[in-house]
């Protein structure tokens, strides 16, 4: 509706002086014209937005102007109140801060919304570790999370993973943390790596240009870099957390798969595949599928993490799935079938 991208454009205004037309249509998902009837339906409404030439141009509001828009509707303050992990504001050592937090704007609130936002903490409780795990906060996050706050380059120790049973190795890194993030209950740090000698310099060896993420879980030791380099870094605009993740999500997930498996399913087997198999694969695998055959099995080859991996994947689809390549996993089904044949070949004897 108009009028809810009007307040959004005023709001905007008034906590980001100075932002452009081309900003203002990103954020609001309309034309740069609109941007500018918008602005004029603001001024007709009393609200004194300026736009302003220059390199210190954009969209402002007058001198002293401030918007009185900031009235929570009802379903913004539900949403508001469960935005927040509790058990993530816990492990950063904001928990105590929250709570201040929400007495302060419960305090604020009209009792209609009042009672709008109580409601939403009664119905709704959101718990990110998985099942089957007892959830600890790493005794190194709370100090971590200041540093991204403080946009503050460290020193990090990390035990590092040893490969096919080896024991892990520690390495020492000098990074410059940009965020968090919370995965199925594990903390993650995104980081960008920096010259150890505290030169400052960043450094793009590698995959991602210098860019790598570590477990919190991993994470040792903590100090301060080398006497004589900086010891806060100017953050870069451009980086977005969220997409970052995304991508690298996807690129760890697809790196893992190193095994490709051709199989033919029915229909059946085709529409549960998804539930059996990891979702990296299963995109890439439905993409690659053939036409039905005469008969209406489809084709297709996906790939995993091992052929362990896979067989305990598939043997889930039972008879509708049959495995033509590789060799060496088509017979293990074909010794897993001929297992079950025989154990179901006779009626069990009675006791």
């Amino acid at each position: 509706m108009r009028a809810a991208r009007l307040i959004r454009m005023a709001l905007l205004v008034q906590s980001n002086p100075g932002l452009t037309a081309a900003a203002l249509a990103r954020a609001l998902d309309v034309s740069e014209r609109t941007v500018i009837r918008d602005a004029q339906a603001l001024q007709e409404a009393g609200i004194p937005v300026r736009s302003e030439r220059g390199r210190t141009g954009g969209y402002h509001l007058a001198p002293g102007y401030r918007t009185r828009l900031t009235t929570l509707h009802p379903t913004e303050a539900e949403t508001l109140f469960l935005s927040g992990l509790p058990s993530a504001l816990r492990d950063l050592g904001l928990s105590d801060a929250a709570d201040t937090a929400r007495l302060k704007l419960t305090a604020t609130l009209l009792p209609s919304v009042r009672a709008a936002a109580e409601a939403s903490v009664r119905r709704f409780h959101l718990d990110a570790p998985a099942w089957f795990r007892e959830p600890s906060a790493p005794e190194l996050l709370p100090e971590l999370a200041r540093a991204v706050w403080s946009d503050r380059i460290v020193a990090l120790s990390y035990a590092r993973p040893g490969r096919d049973g080896a024991p892990a190795s520690a390495v020492s890194r000098v990074v410059e943390p940009y965020g968090l993030v919370l995965k199925a209950g594990t903390w993650y740090v995104v980081a960008r790596l920096r010259d150890g000698d505290g030169s400052g310099d960043l450094r793009g060896d590698g995959p991602g240009g210098g860019w790598r993420t570590y477990r919190v879980d991993r994470v040792t030791a903590l100090a301060p870099p080398a006497p004589g380099g900086p010891e806060a870094f100017v953050r870069d605009a451009g980086f977005d957390l969220a997409a970052h993740w995304e991508a690298h999500a996807r690129a760890f997930a697809c790196a893992l798969l190193r095994t490709a498996v051709t199989v033919r399913l029915t229909a059946w087997g085709l529409g549960r595949l998804p539930d059996v198999v990891d979702g990296a694969a299963v995109e890439d695998a439905l993409a690659s599928a053939s036409a039905p055959d005469d008969d209406g099995l489809v084709t297709l080859t996906l790939r995993a993490e091992s052929e362990d991996v896979a067989h305990d994947q598939l043997a889930r689809l039972g008879a509708d799935v049959e495995v033509l390549a590789p060799a060496s996993l088509r017979a293990r089904f074909r010794q897993r079938a001929a297992a079950l044949a025989a154990l179901y070949r006779a009626e069990p004897e009675k006791a």
